[in-house]
């Protein structure tokens, strides 16, 4: 889940997965793929930041843990 703020500044916590779509439109548009649409104060940039950092607290630890003895590669 991605932390956003709304135009009036209050916070919106989305499910990074249902993200479909940013645009620019000067506001960001966050459009999620049940086609509902949020306009907040980050930037795509920043958006986009956050969804890596949510995706590398999800998969980080999967990638770096270590192979347990008997496992194949």
């Amino acid at each position: 889940m991605v932390t956003l703020h709304r135009l009036n500044n209050t916070e919106i916590t989305i499910n990074a997965f249902q993200i479909e779509s940013l645009e620019s439109t000067p506001d960001t548009v966050v459009t999620l793929v049940n086609e509902k649409k949020f306009i907040v104060r980050e930037s795509v940039d920043e958006v986009k930041q956050s969804v890596v950092e949510f995706h590398k607290t999800i998969f980080q630890p999967i990638i770096e843990s270590p192979k347990k003895e008997g496992q194949k590669k």
